[in-house]
């Protein structure tokens, strides 16, 4: 069984900790001097790929630098060195800068790799603890960082070395960012992915369709409804009652199916080959819910109901992906809702 700690103090030990990374942080911050400046001057001049590399806990840390440097305008990905020495270092060309990151500068995976990697024409560029370490005299360059202490009581975790690695590839990204004068708009470009949470947060009523719905009465006869479906381009004809309630919805897709069984009588009437109680979004509701509603039931169309079942208006997936302009005038709407 493992003990149990009878300590107390928990708020206090872990301001300490935070301390004791504090101090490691400003230590870098005194030692940092031309070195950095040439790094600096050797990514931002790169036309290859800043390389990253690293192992252990180092290696986490690079994994970091490297989606960060990829992120503001620098290409960057991130080499294994165990799989670089096994056929990886195929990947590197001789525009490429290698960062590699040991705090020991001892890292023997690494260093393996290092004279390989200066042998292909590419740059190094080592972050290390020790200016005499193995893995400093290899490289060209030579960012010196080193923290007094580990927080870790032992000083055997590691814990302020790996917060001033990734601090200063931090800092080694923004100034990239600077060099390179990457702003909003780029910063926009390289993170889809938030333009898309800003969609989505919103609720569906502010990207649905509202205008010339493809929508006919129940009593209407299904060759109206094809007249309708084709000419509304979103694969799906919304089925209502006089009062504007949705009752049914008819798809490309149940077409289809018509035809192949042999069962298209265009003289029935829709409501007796449409889809009843079809799924639905309902106004108000989160564009992000609607999503996940779409995609668990494999849908691209869905009508938008008012409380009281109304129609209010219909919205496609790319609406709420923001794929620009539908036009899906061939649309075989296969995924419309049913």
């Amino acid at each position: 069984m493992a003990r149990t700690s009878e300590r107390k103090d928990w708020l206090a030990l872990a301001r300490e900790v935070l301390d004791i990374e504090a101090e490691g942080l400003r230590a870098v911050h005194d030692q940092l001097d031309g070195a950095f400046v040439e790094a600096l001057t050797a990514m931002a001049k790169c036309t290859g790929r800043v390389v990253v590399t690293g192992l252990g806990k180092s290696g986490l840390v690079g994994r970091k630098i490297a989606a960060t440097l990829s992120s503001t305008g620098t290409p960057s990905f991130f080499l294994h060195p165990v799989e670089g020495a096994h056929g990886d270092l195929g990947m590197i060309r001789d525009e490429d800068v290698i960062l590699a990151l040991s705090n020991s500068g001892a890292t023997d995976e690494v260093n393996a790799i290092l004279p390989t990697l200066k042998s292909l024409g590419a740059k190094v560029i080592a972050m290390t603890s020790d200016p005499a370490s193995p893995m400093a005299g290899l490289a060209d360059i030579h960012i010196l960082v080193h923290v007094p202490r580990e927080a870790c009581r032992m000083g055997l975790a590691p814990t302020s070395s790996t917060t001033a690695q990734l601090a200063v590839g931090d800092a080694l990204a923004v100034c990239l960012m600077d060099w390179k004068s990457f702003g909003k708009d780029d910063f926009k470009r390289f993170h889809p992915g938030g333009s898309l949470g800003q969609r989505l947060a919103t609720c569906v009523d502010q990207l649905m369709h509202t205008d010339g719905l493809p929508v006919v009465l129940e009593d209407a006869g299904l060759d109206a409804a094809l007249s309708t479906l084709n000419k509304g381009g979103l694969g799906l004809v919304a089925v209502v009652d006089a009062l504007d309630r949705l009752k049914g919805v008819l798809t490309d897709g149940d077409v289809r199916r018509l035809v192949c069984a042999g069962e298209l009588d265009t003289a029935r009437p829709v409501r007796e080959v449409m889809t009843v109680s079809p799924r639905r979004a309902t106004a108000g509701e989160s564009s992000a819910g609607v999503l996940d509603l779409m995609e668990r039931s494999q849908i691209t169309v869905l009508p938008v109901v008012r409380d009281d079942g109304r129609l209010a208006g219909m919205v496609h997936l790319h609406d709420l992906l923001g794929k620009g302009e539908l036009k899906f005038a061939g649309n075989n709407g296969g995924g419309a809702a049913r």
